[in-house]
């Protein structure tokens, strides 16, 4: 990685980490309404049962927020590589992210810890990542179509 990848990657590591702390509270509360018995969840149950106590379970997702966040921020320089084509920066992403997201996800609970949860929960990864795919190709081709038109013109 270049030196000033390298830079990026920490400007955007640090400047993710928030981020992905809003993150996990977004899907902390939208566990709550799935629960639905009024109260709010600041950790999943599957969490709170793992680390013994609220506060403990807190602690971790905390911490897991500021590294998801932190990682989905920090690999966005891998869209810069110019040298890779799109199908290598796409799944270099995909292997980057699902490397840190998916232990994140199924340790926090943020999905069911069964075979159909892991399937689903990869299935819609794969779907996102291949709408990431298809979009960025669809704007690169019309991108190289304006500027093959201005250099026809």
């Amino acid at each position: 990685m270049k030196k000033n990848l390298k830079k990026q990657f920490i400007l955007r590591f640090l400047i993710g980490m928030p981020i992905g702390l809003l993150i996990c509270y977004f899907i902390t509360l939208f566990i709550s309404i799935g629960i639905g018995d009024g109260k709010f969840y600041p950790v999943t149950p599957v969490l709170e049962n793992m680390f013994g106590t609220q506060l403990n379970a807190v602690i971790v997702q905390t911490l897991a927020g500021l590294i998801y966040g932190g990682m989905w921020g920090g690999a966005s320089v891998i869209w810069e590589v110019d040298s890779w084509s799109l199908t290598r920066q796409t799944v270099t992403h995909l292997i980057v992210i699902s490397v840190v997201s998916f232990p994140i996800a199924y340790i926090m609970g943020w999905m069911p810890q069964n075979i159909y949860g892991i399937l689903i929960y990869c299935a819609i990864f794969f779907f996102i990542y291949f709408g990431i795919w298809l979009g960025t190709y669809c704007k690169i081709k019309a991108q190289i179509k304006q500027i093959n038109s201005k250099i026809n013109s």
